[in-house]
């Protein structure tokens, strides 16, 4: 306790070769505005061919799979460039990118039994009234 403190708060003085350390670990990393303006660019064309898709008419499974492939893609630029975890450490990476992509593999789990239930259903009980 007999170490100085800077404002009397508990905070200990720095010493001189400190504030070169501290100085050294805040610098501020801007990217370029180009690289802000491609990624625009990006959003743009996929939420355009988003639209296309509406546009001509398409129907079924091709329909949502493209509309969800584009959502996907203009989702994966947008948390990787304007969320900045493109410049992350790779452990937040996998904190905020893998539980997405577990809820998805286990809808997709859900669905295959679903399909699994209605099928031995409708062998054990019959196709209904």
């Amino acid at each position: 306790m007999a170490e100085a403190t800077a404002n009397g708060l508990g905070q200990h003085a720095l010493h001189p070769n400190d504030a070169a350390i501290v100085a050294k670990t805040e610098t501020h990393q801007e990217h370029p505005i180009k690289l802000y303006l491609v990624v625009w660019a990006w959003l743009f064309i996929l939420s355009t061919c988003s639209y296309l898709v509406d546009y001509f008419g398409l129907h079924g499974y091709l329909r949502w799979s493209l509309i969800l492939i584009f959502m996907m893609l203009k989702a994966g630029l947008i948390v990787a460039v304007f969320m900045h975890m493109a410049w992350e450490r790779l452990a937040m990476m996998y904190a905020i990118i893998l539980p997405p992509i577990l809820v998805l593999v286990f809808v997709a789990m859900m669905v295959f039994e679903a399909d699994y239930t209605l099928l031995t259903r409708i062998a054990f009980f019959g196709p209904g009234p």
